[in-house]
């Protein structure tokens, strides 16, 4: 039987995503450009999660894009469902659900750099600070000291939650 720690509860995933969407409106208030684009398939979830609370409190509106990544190939270019004339000059979140070592992001935003953008930042719902690249969040539900050996797993359904084994 593995060790399993709870580490973030259904309601403090939902806590968190809404503190994320408050803060992405006090950066981007009144921005019309602006795309969260998840990466699949947890970050495009916790992408939804967070346009759902921003559309609930205000009319910025933002596009949803999703991010299709072979994370055994990510130098292969990833999968995207707005086209590159949609995200051209646009302010683009990429949104994941954990931040390991930061290949999966760094090779996501490589891609995206194709495009001349206005902005890009990055949220993620669990910050673990192993990083083999230069990615930092910008937006972070919470960061987590953990070992090499030890993986979190996020669920989204009826009831979030994340686990560390």
């Amino acid at each position: 039987m593995e060790n399993k720690t709870l580490i973030l509860t259904d309601k403090q995933i939902k806590h968190k995503i809404k503190r994320i969407a408050f803060q992405i409106l006090e950066v981007y208030d009144g921005e019309t450009d602006l795309i969260i684009a998840g990466i699949a398939e947890n970050g495009y979830i916790f992408a939804e999660r967070i346009v759902e609370n921003i559309n609930a409190v205000s009319a910025a509106n933002p596009k949803l894009c999703k991010i299709i990544i072979d994370k055994k190939n990510p130098n292969l270019k990833p999968q995207l469902s707005l086209s590159e004339s949609e995200l051209k000059h646009q302010t683009i979140i990429v949104v994941d659900d954990v931040l390991k070592s930061g290949t999966t992001f760094i090779y996501a935003v490589k891609h995206l750099l194709d495009t001349p953008l206005k902005l890009l930042k990055t949220a993620i719902l669990v910050d673990r600070n192993h990083k083999k690249f230069p990615i930092k969040a910008d937006f972070k539900g919470i960061s987590l000291s953990t070992s090499l050996h030890e993986t979190v797993k996020v669920e989204f359904g009826d009831t979030a939650k994340a686990e560390l084994f």
